[in-house]
């Protein structure tokens, strides 16, 4: 397989990174198609925006990058901590407990062979296609 690597990123989602990768665990290594259709039956609420990544990553495989669709696979998928929101709650007796809105970074690469070039075609000069030299008229 040719080293064609395509990367795509999804910065600062608003979910846990244990519970994205818990679900970025479930399709890393496997093609394209089928990191799809894994992550489609997946019932958890990570599982939408890390087919929205894959499903990005391969069209822009496609179509910027000009890889066949068919033999794409997932290299590499990797979720980081992002940025914590602290914020507050309020508790008995004036006083408040603090809790982190965490964030999550996806990382995904994926890799794939090149389409075949266009050849052009070329039409093949007949007898009657040719051209023929005209006729002198007096």
């Amino acid at each position: 397989m040719a080293d064609n690597i395509v990367k795509a990123s999804v910065r600062e989602l608003q979910m846990t990174p244990r519970k994205v990768s818990l679900v970025a665990s479930l399709v890393r290594g496997r093609s394209v198609e089928d990191a799809l259709v894994i992550l489609q039956n997946t019932p958890r609420r990570a599982a939408k925006p890390v087919a929205k990544l894959i499903a990005s990553a391969r069209a822009n495989a496609v179509n910027n990058h000009g890889l066949k669709a068919d033999g794409l696979v997932i290299n590499a998928i990797s979720v980081t901590s992002g940025a914590r929101f602290k914020r507050f709650r309020p508790v008995s007796r004036g006083r408040a407990h603090p809790f982190m809105k965490r964030t999550s970074h996806i990382f995904v690469e994926i890799s794939g062979d090149l389409k075949p070039a266009k050849k052009p075609t070329v039409k093949a000069e007949t007898a009657e296609t040719a051209t023929k030299p005209k006729k002198e008229t007096k």
